[in-house]
């Protein structure tokens, strides 16, 4: 089932979401239906990524990939971040047609938890970490309109600008 997306200005998405309790009460939420439903939107949106609470969920997840390759984050948090800071475009599916200039490390080290309640540790490079860093914002209650530099910010909101006049015009 395809999620609606919250608005941005939902408090939901301004506010640190509180992490999952394990073992997970399959009666109280139904996981694996959540985690498909999240996968559905975020492809139908054409997203990579999707935070749980930007559609409405207050569960500290978010999901990302492709098809081909998809990945599940119960209760995530960044053990550290290292590499050289790399300057990117970035979209969000909570702000669409609105992409950014945001720097981040290029890499992550991220712990995680799974259905079972297995907890892994994963090292994530270039785009990934980019994705990953993004969605633990998300998390965290904080926009990536807030990592960008001001010139970036504003650059990003006179395209948007022109691409709204645009669509208005047909």
């Amino acid at each position: 089932m395809i999620l609606s997306l919250v608005t941005p200005s939902d408090p939901i998405l301004h506010t640190k979401v509180e992490p999952l309790k394990f073992p997970l009460n399959r009666g109280e939420i139904d996981i694996d239906q959540v985690i498909q439903d999240m996968f559905e939107t975020m492809y139908n949106f054409k997203g990579i990524g999707l935070s749980a609470n930007q559609v409405g969920l207050p569960y500290r997840m978010f999901v990302m990939g492709t098809p081909d390759v998809e990945m599940v984050f119960l209760n995530p948090r960044i053990v550290s971040v290292d590499g050289e800071d790399v300057v990117a475009e970035e979209g969000c599916l909570s702000y669409p047609g609105m992409f950014i200039k945001v720097k981040r490390p290029s890499e992550v080290v991220i712990r995680s938890t799974n259905t079972n309640g297995e907890t892994r540790t994963q090292t994530y490079t270039g785009m990934t970490a980019r994705v990953v860093l993004h969605e633990m914002d998300h998390l965290d209650g904080i926009n990536y309109q807030k990592r960008a530099t001001r010139f970036h910010l504003e650059q990003a909101r006179n395209q948007y600008k022109k691409l709204q006049r645009k669509m208005k015009r047909g």
